[in-house]
């Protein structure tokens, strides 16, 4: 959960509203937002305050938890809405980042009176927001410069390790980029990003003076925001496009907030993939409708809200209320609300606005006798019987990654549900099946005695579009034997033994599995149904996961068997 250094003179001021060094009157408000002060220093005036919720980068500066706190204290109602003026600065990016860092989104905001606190402030949401939400720096990198000292427009692109020298902010020295990774702290901290590719990006002007490189440091000449600055370049490169616009928003937005006047930049584009088109001008700050049901509330909350208190509701939470049409409400959800993707984070809202504390508890009437549900009392059986027949349970994980689904497997890829922000490289989907990850345990144990009997029983997740999620969790089985003499034979008479004391009637049809060896495989159906397939792992697969001993397995579908045994 992220913190932040709140000064609370700041916040004071730009709440308009104090609470008198009263730490739990402050605490009071913050529940609002589902943060708590954590410590307190009354000599500085400062307050450490933890955000329960990390899913909102608008509150990780003090004028972001200031435009949020304004609304519960009713001195503001609705979204703010900011203006943008035409753009007055160009930037060109160079088609080799496409591969390396494709994306710049970039503001200019004027007329900003810095302080030293205000100017600590930035520099805290910008760590922050490259931590957490930039993934430390690997997805969005924040870069902060006096733009009086720049030379529109501004090229985005490459150059090689040694080509380049300038001095990077905080040393008197010029270096090479690649003596930058070596000597500065930052580059110590974030060369891996960029060092596996052999050029490097880099942020210059009209006169080839280096702003920055991206994301590692800036320019000591011209990335240097200072008290005297007053108009201030706010730029953010990244992977992600949407996410990279996200973070250009709030911090230009916090800008905004202590007064400033922003203007827009226009970003030019190769034609080529993955730019989304030829010219963007950045930042964005429209916002989006969506559609809140009063009976949807109902539902979720279990109480009646008329959709006029829920408009009320909204309009303290901070979001915006369009019309209400009937039992529907248009919300309007500012660009700042990055949190809000569904409309049961708009309930949340009105839950929140509503006060916790004002909601009655309801008692149920009926005993609510606990009992084992009928699929989980199958699986259980189903779990006792692998180990009766000798083999030993794992658990992988449930993330992975397209390599270990498909490619290792000798399959094609398809669709998975993929995470949007993935923190490691090896886990960046939700697994389809089960054996590939039986594989991937069986190539790290090939130290261990043979023969290797191993089964796992654990949830798979499958596309759905006709899922609210899109998407449906089943429980599958997946077993697999590893010895110099493991066959069909030897797994088929552990799945037939399987069947037999689950009262299951089964049959086996000859089929072809790109992951198993033609003639050596099976399709498996239960009254009837497909449920899996059993047969010989391909020498190709095992080739890939460099496994010197034969593999036999099966793979079945548990919530299939359950359906199929209940429809006989």
């Amino acid at each position: 959960m992220p913190t932040i250094d709140v000064d609370c003179a700041e916040l004071e001021r730009l709440l308009g509203w104090s609470w008198h060094g009263d730490i739990e009157k402050l605490d009071e408000l913050l529940a609002y937002v589902k943060a708590e002060v954590k410590l307190y220093s009354k000599q500085e005036n400062v307050a450490s305050i933890e955000l329960k919720d990390t899913n909102r980068p608008d509150l990780w500066s003090v004028e972001g938890l200031a435009r949020a706190l304004r609304c519960f204290l009713n001195f503001e109602k609705g979204s703010r809405s900011y203006e943008i003026n035409p753009p007055i600065l160009d930037v060109y990016a160079d088609v080799r980042l496409s591969r390396i860092r494709p994306f710049i989104c970039c503001a200019v905001v004027k007329d900003v009176k810095l302080t030293d606190t205000i100017i600590r402030g930035l520099m805290h949401l910008q760590d922050k927001l490259d931590q957490t939400y930039g993934r430390s720096r690997q997805k969005t990198s924040i870069g902060l410069y006096d733009y009086n000292l720049i030379s529109p427009p501004l090229k985005y692109t490459v150059a090689k390790p040694d080509a380049i020298r300038f001095v990077p902010l905080g040393f008197e020295e010029k270096l090479s980029l690649a003596e930058i990774l070596e000597r500065h702290p930052k580059g110590l901290e974030y060369g891996h990003i960029v060092k596996k590719h052999s050029m490097y990006p880099i942020l210059l002007d009209s006169k080839e003076k280096v702003l920055s490189f991206p994301p590692i440091i800036n320019s000591n000449d011209l990335g240097r925001v200072t008290e005297a600055t007053r108009d201030v370049l706010v730029e953010v490169t990244g992977t992600v496009h949407q996410t990279v616009l996200n973070t250009l928003n709030l911090v230009t937005l916090a800008l905004i907030d202590r007064s400033g006047k922003a203007y827009a930049a226009r970003v030019h584009y190769p034609d080529e993939a993955p730019y989304p088109s030829k010219q963007i001008v950045t930042p964005d700050f429209s916002s989006k409708r969506m559609d809140l049901s009063v009976d949807y509330v109902k539902k979720i909350l279990g109480f009646q809200l008329t959709a006029a208190r829920i408009a009320e509701l909204l309009l303290r939470a901070g979001l915006g209320v369009e019309k209400i049409s009937g039992n529907t409400l248009s919300v309007i959800v500012p660009c700042y609300r990055v949190d809000v993707m569904h409309p049961v984070d708009l309930v949340e809202d009105v839950a929140i606005a509503y006060g916790y504390d004002n909601i009655e508890p309801l008692w149920r009437e009926l005993p609510t006798t606990g009992g084992e549900r009928a699929e989980q009392r199958l699986i259980n059986i189903a779990r006792e019987l692998m180990v009766g027949l000798g083999f030993q349970e794992i658990l992988t994980y449930t993330l992975t990654n397209p390599e270990s689904l498909f490619d290792k497997m000798n399959c094609e890829r398809a669709n998975v549900v993929e995470v949007a922000n993935p923190k490691v490289v090896t886990m960046t989907c939700l697994r389809n099946w089960l054996l590939p990850g039986l594989m991937e345990f069986l190539s790290n144990n090939q130290s261990v005695e043979f023969p290797q009997k191993i089964f796992e029983l654990g949830k798979v997740t499958l596309l759905d579009e006709t899922r609210e999620t899109k998407t449906r969790d089943e429980e599958w089985l997946a077993a697999a034997t590893s010895h110099p003499n493991a066959g069909f034979s030897e797994i088929k008479s552990a799945l037939d033994a399987f069947f037999m004391n689950m009262g299951a009637e089964w049959q086996i049809k000859e089929t072809t599995h790109p992951s198993f060896i033609e003639g050596r495989v099976g399709t498996i159906t239960v009254n009837g149904v497909h449920v899996g397939f059993i047969g010989e792992i391909h020498p190709l697969v095992l080739e890939n996961w460099k496994l010197e001993n034969p593999v036999a397995a099966f793979e079945i579908n548990m919530s299939r068997i359950y359906n199929a045994k209940i429809a006989k």
